[in-house]
């Protein structure tokens, strides 16, 4: 199995959650076959596993999700580096001193984020370039428009992930950014959270 095929159904499932062989074969452009054969092997690799979900009478539809192991091939920003680093502020300069970082790194990020979002004129302009942003740093980010007229923000991958498990002011700092990026007038509102459970994070965005 060639790694571009690989990589492309480990970023369908990463993207799009739990997906179907014939799905996946859609999304590809390849035989539902074609698509079986490939989550076999990376079944055997340990990359994908099944889960079948009964609906009604007949067989159950079989659905594959991302294991532990292929979770770990996507961009860490050297997790391991980073919480040494945040676990030794916190003990040399306590509570108070690794709050005093947050702020110092929001405040860097927010010029950073204002700066690339300066010649954005409407919402949609804004939050296409946050997703931008977002997706060169290794976050998966997409967006789309609802049918109620909100936002939908998505990141289907969080390169802080470990970090933020021991220093959740990291999420927190991230979500006062993009509602001052994205203006005064807009409400964000984070609905699913990676640090909670959930296979990723998403955000609600709404023009007050």
């Amino acid at each position: 199995m060639s790694k571009t095929t690989e990589d492309r159904i480990l970023y369908a499932l990463k993207s799009r959650g739990a997906l179907m062989a014939t799905d996946i074969a859609t999304v590809l452009g390849i035989t539902p076959q074609g698509a079986q054969q490939q989550l076999a092997k990376l079944a055997t690799a340990n990359l994908v596993r099944p889960e079948d979900r009964k609906k009604g009478r007949g067989r159950p539809n079989r659905f594959w999700h991302l294991t532990e192991q292929s979770h770990a091939r996507f961009p860490d920003r050297h997790s391991d580096l980073t919480v040494g680093l945040l676990q030794s502020t916190k003990e040399v300069f306590g509570e108070k001193g690794l709050e005093k970082l947050i702020s110092f790194r929001e405040i860097e990020t927010l010029k950073a984020y204002k700066k690339e979002l300066s010649s954005c004129q409407t919402l949609p302009e804004r939050i296409q370039a946050l997703t931008d942003i977002r997706a060169v740093e290794g976050y998966m980010a997409e967006w789309s428009k609802q049918a109620d007229g909100a936002y939908l923000f998505i990141e289907n991958h969080c390169p802080i992930c470990a970090a933020a498990t021991i220093c959740q002011g990291l999420c927190r700092s991230e979500l006062a950014t993009f509602k001052k990026v994205l203006g005064p007038g807009v409400t964000i509102k984070r609905t699913e959270h990676i640090l909670e459970g959930a296979r990723r994070c998403a955000y609600i965005i709404t023009e007050k």
